[in-house]
């Protein structure tokens, strides 16, 4: 009678279990509702998880070890974790790095011991965010994951191995994800317009729209699903008999600026910054200001983004253009006393100067050359001549020929040390008023 009972009991537990996801599913974001069930429902990502690749052959066979998933937001990270879930025969538990603390690791490790010493069942841990647990938490992890007592699943949209603890990386496999393709997004459009778990073909998209959503999303997934739901709340919903209708309109409502990703403290500041800088260099003025929009739409630091032009007008510009490090010097002036929004006119000016600049590396290879001799050649002596005067003996050194008593304030001496020659170093370039004071020189030297 009470084993009956106890079925009953379970039984009722699981109609309002039931009851309780069909409610959660209802109100959940279109993203959540189309989260993939299966590794083949999955959109994009080919080379990560598709039909040759280590990590699916891991997760059809049920045999994970532990993996690091790294890439941008909205690749499908998540989604391929409730694959998992979904697929495996162990344990599956998810914690948060965003609000998880040691203690809940600990708690959830001790549970997975348990687990596995009394009931032989495998535990798989996921770890979303993980690049937010700081190293005291994640090395709460690594007897765990080395012992195989958990299988850590951890997610990041950070760089791996700037962020996370580098044993915790040796006793894992990173597996990177990529943006999605234009054709994955639209792939995800129509799925989630036909699916019955999205709009179950109440709404279409005109062309316009879905190119739209495809250029608004930036290569995230979720993001694109957000905005064809924000966008479907507009219009008055269809039957899939006589589907409504989406237009561009509605898209650009929705959405009506576009956020591209950009974190300034982590991998896509480096990118964004190398970009900038490579653009100047190559004399692209145009991809100089795209860059720099980039930046400070991302809320980059202007002092920072003025830092990096003032060390460029002397390592890329260098006395090819003279005025180049002062114009980059106003620029930082204006970052540190005008600030934004004002001072994108002043990082703009300077920018799109240093790009059309003539350009010489000169002076950054002629230091660095110099700097080579001086650690790695011997040590060399002070020519006579050049040595200081005042001291006893000084008489001896030899005569000092001052260059202001000769025509052109130039005359022919030695200045560099005993086993070195003019041009050891110093190398200038064929460009701006760089070559044309060694031109100068030149004709002075000779006359």
């Amino acid at each position: 009678m009470a084993a009956n009972k106890g079925a009953k009991v379970s039984s009722m537990e699981n109609l309002f279990s039931e009851i309780e996801d069909v409610a959660r599913r209802e109100v959940a974001p279109l993203a959540v509702r189309m989260r993939p069930r299966s590794l083949d429902e999955l959109v994009g990502q080919q080379e990560a998880v598709g039909p040759e690749s280590w990590l699916r052959a891991a997760i059809e066979a049920d045999d994970l070890t532990s993996v690091i998933l790294f890439g941008p937001a909205g690749t499908g990270k998540t989604s391929i974790a409730h694959i998992i879930a979904e697929t495996t025969k162990a344990h599956f538990v998810e914690v948060s790095a965003v609000g998880g603390t040691v203690a809940d690791l600990r708690r959830e490790i001790d549970a997975a011991e348990k687990r596995l010493t009394l009931q032989h069942m495998r535990t798989i841990l996921f770890i979303d965010e993980i690049h937010r647990f700081n190293r005291s938490q994640q090395d709460a992890l690594l007897h765990a994951v080395e012992d195989r007592i958990v299988v850590m699943v951890g997610a990041t949209t950070e760089n791996p191995f700037f962020e996370v603890n580098s044993a915790l990386i040796s006793r894992s496999r990173v597996v990177e994800l990529s943006s999605l393709s234009d054709e994955d997004i639209s792939q995800l459009l129509t799925n989630a317009l036909e699916d019955e778990r999205g709009f179950g073909g109440t709404y279409t998209l005109t062309e316009d729209a879905r190119k739209a959503i495809i250029m608004l999303s930036g290569g995230d997934g979720r993001g694109a699903l957000t905005t064809l739901e924000l966008a479907a709340a507009l219009v008055e919903p269809g039957t899939p008999e006589k589907p409504a209708t989406i237009e561009e309109d509605q898209v650009r409502t929705a959405t009506p600026h576009r956020n591209l990703p950009y974190d300034k403290n982590r991998d896509m500041h480096y990118d964004v910054i190398s970009a900038f800088i490579k653009s100047m260099r190559g004399s692209d003025p145009d991809a100089a200001l795209y860059w720099l929009a980039r930046m400070i739409d991302g809320g980059e630091d202007p002092k920072f983004i003025a830092r990096r032009m003032f060390i460029f007008a002397s390592e890329d510009v260098g006395n090819a253009d003279p005025q180049a490090i002062l114009v980059a010097e106003a620029a930082f002036r204006s970052a540190e006393v005008i600030g934004y929004p004002e001072c994108r006119i002043n990082l703009a000016q300077a920018a799109t100067y240093l790009a059309m600049a003539p350009k010489s590396n000169a002076v950054i290879m002629g230091i660095d050359a110099a700097l080579s001799e001086v650690r790695n050649g011997p040590a060399r002596a002070v020519p006579d001549h050049l040595r200081d005067r005042h001291r006893p003996g000084s008489e001896n050194y030899g005569s000092y020929k001052y260059p202001h008593n000769f025509p052109g304030a130039w005359v022919e001496q030695q200045y560099l040390p005993d086993g070195l020659e003019r041009g050891c170093f110093w190398q200038p370039s064929e460009r701006g008023w760089e070559a044309y004071r060694e031109d100068a020189t030149s004709r002075d030297r000779k006359s």
